[in-house]
């Protein structure tokens, strides 16, 4: 069977239906207030499926639940008695768009790197991921700036491109290719002119985005120390501390654990996740709370998102869906923090930078040309000034320590030795 078919849009949900029966299906359905939400579909007759727009809430609940019991446990003659729940439910989630599939990744690094979380990765192994590219990006989706969409090359189980009366259908893993293989009457072989309409859609989404959001900018602005500090007081005027941003993000997994009572002698411990925007989180048993201040906790959040996560997983936490930015009415979401911090930082750089330039133009060490050539340089390479010199061979590091020396009035080396 080749790695690329058709499925005319006919078939789609009779081979939906299929896979109802043998699995439980996850797909975006328009309910009757007009929202879109991921639901488990069970009579697909009774539904409406929209694969035009993104689900408001990510598909990532399936995986990590709002409330889960991780186990039981009983006391009879004063022992206590465990019983672990690993629930094992074959699940395919369908119409998962790209920014989606790509927290799912992300997810699945947090949750098999250091303690290998069984509860999760249990759901995981049993889940079929069936991928819809976004061929029409919504007013607030910046996937593209976040490298997670709008198309994916690899990761999916399955991946169905829309191209009009039929779906383009790429197998990417074995269990979408055993998926198609036991319902393969669906499905022809793709031709040449269905590859090439793909590659024009995909050419066209990615010209469709109206955002463009500089998350590597910001992230590294992060690592280096370069964040004004009185940027998260702004925000917290700002913030209503709802916590919503963090339940509609995809890749957002921070959760509590309490135990719960059934009877007198059983009980069950569960999971609920939480939220690190909300002043509980942080509060110890003592009573303390090293993160009580709403900016503090804001401030966390961000560096989480663009700053460790960068430095663990090589890529920032978000994958750009912008379902913060709708929720968000004080305007503290992914896309304006971002635009704040790099409008601040190139500010205070560019002053820094004239500063110093002036510096060393006033000793001598520089032409005003050379200096106007390194600002330029240094606007597309994003190195401190003094660097750019020292790269350029203009400069070296102890010219331009003596001339920051000469105009603080510190003596240098050789003038303190005499």
């Amino acid at each position: 069977m080749p790695d690329e078919l058709i499925l005319n849009k006919e078939h789609l949900t009779s081979f939906l239906r299929k896979i109802a029966r043998e699995h439980r299906l996850i797909a975006p359905v328009k309910n009757r207030y007009g929202d879109t939400l991921f639901e488990e579909v069970s009579c697909l007759d009774d539904i409406s499926l929209d694969l035009e727009s993104r689900p408001a809430m990510p598909p990532t609940h399936f995986l990590l639940p709002q409330d889960e019991t991780l186990f039981r446990y009983k006391r009879e003659d004063g022992q206590y008695y465990f019983s672990e729940v690993l629930p094992e439910v074959s699940t395919v989630l369908f119409g998962l768009r790209s920014c989606d599939l790509w927290a799912i990744f992300l997810l699945d690094m947090v949750f098999e790197q250091d303690f290998k979380d069984p509860f999760y990765l249990n759901r995981r192994s049993n889940t079929i991921l069936i991928n819809n590219p976004c061929l029409e990006p919504m007013k607030n989706c910046f996937c593209k700036s976040a490298g997670s969409g709008p198309f994916l090359t690899e990761g999916y189980d399955l991946q169905f491109t829309d191209l009009g009366d039929r779906f383009l259908v790429e197998i990417g893993r074995p269990k979408g290719k055993a998926l198609v293989e036991k319902w393969d009457y669906f499905f022809v072989p793709a031709t040449n002119k269905d590859k090439n309409k793909q590659y024009e859609a995909i050419l066209e989404a990615e010209s469709r985005f109206q955002q463009v959001v500089d998350l590597n900018t910001a992230s590294l602005r992060f690592i280096n120390n370069e964040v004004d500090e009185t940027l998260w007081e702004e925000l917290a005027t700002r913030c209503q501390g709802c916590g919503a941003c963090t339940y509609v993000c995809p890749t957002c997994h921070c959760f509590n654990i309490a135990d719960r009572p059934i009877s007198e002698t059983e009980g069950e411990r569960i999971r609920t996740k939480d939220s690190c925007a909300l002043p509980g989180f942080t509060r110890l048993a003592g009573g303390h709370n090293p993160r009580q201040k709403r900016s503090q906790r804001i401030r966390r959040r961000f560096y989480h998102k663009l700053a460790f996560a960068k430095e663990k997983y090589h890529r920032s936490s978000c994958v750009g869906c912008g379902r913060c930015v709708e929720v968000c009415f004080g305007h503290v979401d992914m896309i304006r923090v971002v635009e704040t911090i790099c409008e601040k930082a190139e500010k205070r750089s560019s002053a820094a930078s004239l500063q110093l330039g002036e510096i060393l133009v006033n000793t001598g060490l520089i032409s005003s040309e050379e200096l106007k050539t390194a600002l330029e340089k240094q606007a597309t390479t994003g190195k401190p000034l003094g660097t750019q010199f020292i790269d350029d061979g203009l400069l070296t590091r102890d010219e331009i320590g003596r001339a920051l020396w000469h105009q603080m009035n510190i003596p240098s080396t050789a003038e303190t030795a005499d």
